[in-house]
C-alpha cells in the first residue's frame, strides 16, 4: 500500500515532542497534524509509541565482499532495521577493499536486491587502505559512495592526509578519520592505565588517538576543509574538538555507545566482546564523551558496528579482533543512559542518531517534516528488556551487553514509506 497513517504517536521534533499523526503516501510524508484524515489509508496505531526521524548510523561495518562469514549486507541490513536504522553507511575495509567504482557499484546494487535499509558506501581514502596513494574518489562518488574513510586503518602520512582531503573537498565529499597513531598503539590492546597493568595487557596510551585527532584538526584549519572525527573516545580529544570548533574550525566528531556506558574495569574479565579499537578508556573519559555529547562538541552517536565470528572472540585477549557487534542494541543504550539519565533531551537523541548525520554527510532525512522522506523510527520507550546476543539478527553476537537491562524497543521501521520491520504482534 502507497498510502498509510501513523495515527496518535508521540512526534519527536526538533523543536520538542508533540502528539500527532503521520500521513505517509508514495515514500514522502504527506501531512503532519491532529486527526489527519485517512481516506483509503492503513491505519497503524502508533498511540503510547514514540515516532523518530528514522536513525541514521553513518560507521557500520557491513562485511561483503569478502568477509560474509562476519556479515553481509543481507544480514547487517536485517540488523539494522531491527535496531531503528533506515540508513546505513558501511566502511571499506572489505576484501578487496572499497577503493573503487566498481565495488561501490556492487554494494549499491547488493543493498537494493535486498531492499531493507538505504546502504550508503563509504570509499577508501586510499588504495588498498595502504595509506600511500589516493583512491578514485571522483569516480567513487559517482558510483554512490558518500564519504572516504580508511576506518580501520589510519593514514599515517600527513602529506597524504591533505592530499584527501583537498582532493575530497573538490567533490564536496568528507574525510572521515580514524585517528590512531599505530606508532605509539604498538601493539597495545586495552587502555593504557591501571586496569592494563592489573590484567598485564598492553595499554593503548591516549595519545595514540589524541595526536591524531590534533593533527586532522589543524589540517582542516590550514586548508579550510571539513574533517569528522570517527569513534572519538578521550576526554583529551573531545576538548581538542570543543576546543577547535570554538576556533571555527569545521570539525564533526562522533562517539559510540559502548564509550559512554561502559569502563575499562570491564576488561579485567578478559572478556574479549570488551575488545575494541580505541579500547575502552577511565569513568573521567565516559564522563567527557557525556558532557561532549550534551553541549554539542561530539555531533553523532554511531555504532561503529564491528560484527566477527564467535572464533574470532573466542579466544586469548591478545588474538582475538577488535569490535563490537552494535547496531540492534545502540538506541536503547543511548536512550537508557543518556535519556533517562537527564543528559540528552529526545530531540537531541534525534539530534544525534538523526539529524546530525544526515546533515553531516548530505543525505536525505533527518527529520520529521511535510514533503520529506518517509524514513521513520517508531519505539515503545516504556518497554524494558535483558539484551542477548543469541536474539541479534546479525550474524556477529559479539557483544559486552548480554544481560544488560535496557529501555527503549523499536516497534516499527519504516523506509521510504515502507514498514521494514516491526515488532508489534497483531
Amino acid at each position: 500500500m502507497n498510502k498509510r497513517i501513523l495515527r496518535g504517536g508521540t512526534l519527536v521534533m526538533p523543536q520538542g515532542c508533540k502528539k500527532g499523526d503521520v500521513l505517509i503516501e508514495n515514500g514522502k510524508i504527506a501531512a503532519i497534524g491532529d486527526a489527519v484524515a485517512a481516506d483509503g489509508a492503513e491505519v497503524i496505531d502508533v498511540s503510547g509509541l514514540h515516532v523518530f526521524p528514522g536513525l541514521i548510523d553513518m560507521h557500520v561495518h557491513l562485511r561483503e565482499p569478502g568477509f560474509e562469514y562476519k556479515e553481509d549486507i543481507a544480514s547487517g541490513s536485517a540488523a539494522a532495521v531491527r535496531g531503528g536504522f533506515t540508513q546505513i553507511c558501511c566502511m571499506p575495509n572489505t576484501d578487496p577493499v572499497c577503493d573503487n567504482a566498481a565495488v561501490v557499484g556492487y554494494i549499491v546494487s547488493r543493498a537494493k536486491e535486498v531492499g531493507l535499509c538505504k546502504v550508503r558506501p563509504i570509499g577508501a581514502i586510499t588504495a588498498g587502505e595502504e595509506g600511500q596513494q589516493l583512491a578514485e574518489i571522483g569516480k567513487m562518488q559517482k558510483a554512490g559512495a558518500v564519504a572516504i574513510s580508511d576506518d580501520g586503518k589510519p593514514v599515517m602520512n600527513s602529506r597524504v592526509m591533505r592530499l584527501a582531503m583537498e582532493y575530497a573537498s573538490d567533490f564536496n565529499m568528507l574525510c572521515l578519520s580514524h585517528c590512531e597513531d599505530k606508532n605509539l598503539v604498538d601493539g597495545g590492546v586495552v587502555n593504557e592505565g591501571y586496569n592494563s597493568t592489573l590484567a598485564g595487557l598492553k595499554g593503548i596510551s591516549r595519545a595514540a588517538e589524541e595526536i591524531m585527532v590534533a593533527r586532522d584538526i589543524i589540517l582542516a584549519e590550514t586548508l579550510g576543509t571539513r574533517i569528522h572525527i570517527c569513534h572519538v573516545s578521550t576526554k583529551g580529544a573531545v576538548q581538542l574538538i570543543r576546543e577547535a570548533k570554538a576556533r571555527g574550525v569545521r570539525v564533526t566528531a562522533e562517539t559510540c555507545p559502548h564509550y559512554f556506558t561502559l569502563t575499562d574495569d570491564a576488561v579485567v574479565s578478559f572478556d574479549a566482546n570488551t575488545k575494541v579499537n580505541p579500547p575502552l578508556r577511565e569513568a573521567e573519559d565516559v564522563a567527557a564523551i557525556k558532557q561532549g555529547l550534551k553541549d554539542g562538541t561530539l555531533d553523532c552517536i554511531v555504532t561503529d558496528h564491528a560484527p566477527h565470528h564467535a572464533d574470532e572472540k573466542n579466544v586469548e585477549y591478545n588474538l582475538a579482533a577488535f569490535g563490537i557487534s552494535g547496531i540492534e542494541t545502540s538506541f536503547a543504550l543511548s536512550y537508557t543512559n543518556l535519556v533517562k539519565s537527564g543528559i540528552l533531551t529526545l530531540s537531541r537523541l534525534a539530534e544525534k542518531m538523526s539529524g546530525a548525520p544526515a546533515r553531516i554527510l548530505g543525505l536525505s532525512g533527518g527529520e520529521l517534516k511535510e514533503g520529506g522522506v518517509a524514513d521513520i523510527t517508531v519505539a515503545d520507550l516504556s518497554k524494558e528488556y535483558t539484551i542477548d546476543s543469541k536474539d541479534f539478527l546479525s550474524k556477529g553476537k559479539n557483544t559486552p551487553f548480554t544481560g544488560t537491562k535496557v529501555f527503549g524497543k523499536i516497534q516499527y521501521t519504516i523506509v521510504d514509506g515502507q514498514v521494514k520491520f516491526s515488532d508489534v504482534i497483531k
